[in-house]
């Protein structure tokens, strides 16, 4: 199913992202000189498609990025949990092992006098 609904949502997005690509194709020069405008130092010839999707997929790691440092606190409050968890468990399980060692040596014979 979920195999179906991939391939329902990737083949229409994947021909409208091959639509935009060619439709954008001309050449566009990227700037990286902040103080020339008009002879930067450091330009790039590159299609207009590939600075959408250059844009794109850095918002989509920047988004992500910053969605992961925001929920530090959780994850931090779920370890804490799961180590108090195990602590519990350990605890339980000790006093399971001495609550049946006291019954065995309730149920054991008393030693004969010497």
């Amino acid at each position: 199913m979920s195999r179906f609904l991939s391939i329902l949502i990737g083949l229409p997005l994947s021909i409208i992202i091959l639509a935009l690509a060619v439709a954008n194709r001309r050449m566009v020069t990227v700037s990286f000189d902040p103080f020339s405008a008009t002879d930067p130092s450091l330009a790039v010839q590159v299609p207009l498609f590939a600075v959408v999707f250059a844009a794109l997929i850095i918002g989509v790691v920047l988004g992500g990025g910053v969605t992961w440092l925001r929920q530090s606190r959780y994850r931090r409050e779920a370890r804490e949990a799961r180590r108090e968890a195990r602590k519990e468990e350990v605890r339980k399980a000790e006093e399971k092992r001495e609550a049946n060692a006291a019954a065995v040596a309730a149920l054991s014979l008393p030693t004969p006098p010497r």
